[in-house]
């Protein structure tokens, strides 16, 4: 029996053991990554998760909050400067109502957040919700996210059919608001939301509309 206990103590933590991160967002934001989650039927930790791992790999989130940063950071072949005067955003607070979000990291993407935590001068918990707000409000980021995940949902010929669909619904659009991936994947879901088809079929049935 103690030699079990000892086992137990000396039993190694995986190296690859993933690190739970819980961040305080708005909830507009949380709303939206909801929303994400529904339309690509994918868990919210594993959307969160994602969107953070892109903005880590996005120069232009990582420019777009570079300018809190008050220690320098490396990324990729950029260096950027940091300075000391500019305020924390520690204690800067949401407008509005907010809530918790649980996302695991991998121990690779996690020390890549400690890295802009530090950057930024914030806990790792507050740079995950800044990260996350940064890449939300990245349209090509979002935009090249739902694609991707269409193009896994659907065969190659299907694909082609359904970027000339999207081509010709925004040359035809009477407004000035380009249609994105996000948006034509929202409305097709709005459209088949009491559907029980899987979201392939919904996307076909729709694409047959248009033939």
């Amino acid at each position: 029996m103690r030699e079990e206990v000892t086992k137990r103590k000396k039993r190694k933590v995986r190296s690859d053991k993933k690190r739970d991160v819980k961040p305080t967002v708005c909830n507009h934001l949380k709303d939206c990554i909801y929303r994400l989650s529904y339309i690509i039927n994918t868990p919210v930790k594993d959307v969160s998760e994602t969107l953070c791992q892109e903005g880590l790999r996005s120069r232009k989130v990582i420019d777009y909050l570079s300018i809190h940063f008050r220690r320098d950071l490396q990324h990729l072949n950029t260096i950027y400067m940091g300075d000391s005067k500019r305020e924390s955003l520690q204690r800067r607070r949401h407008e509005g109502s907010t809530s918790r979000l649980t996302i695991r990291f991998t121990p690779q993407t996690y020390e890549n957040i400690y890295s802009l935590s530090t950057a930024l001068d914030v806990t790792p918990s507050k740079a995950t919700a800044l990260l996350l707000d940064a890449s939300v409000r990245n349209v090509d980021l979002l935009n090249t996210f739902v694609k991707d995940y269409v193009e896994g949902q659907i065969d190659e010929g299907r694909m082609k059919e359904l970027r000339q669909v999207l081509k010709y619904i925004n040359k035809n659009n009477p407004y000035d608001e380009e249609v994105s991936w996000f948006s034509l994947l929202s409305m097709i879901m709005e459209e088949f939301k009491d559907s029980s088809l899987h979201i392939k079929d919904r996307i076909y049935q729709w694409m047959d509309r248009y033939r």
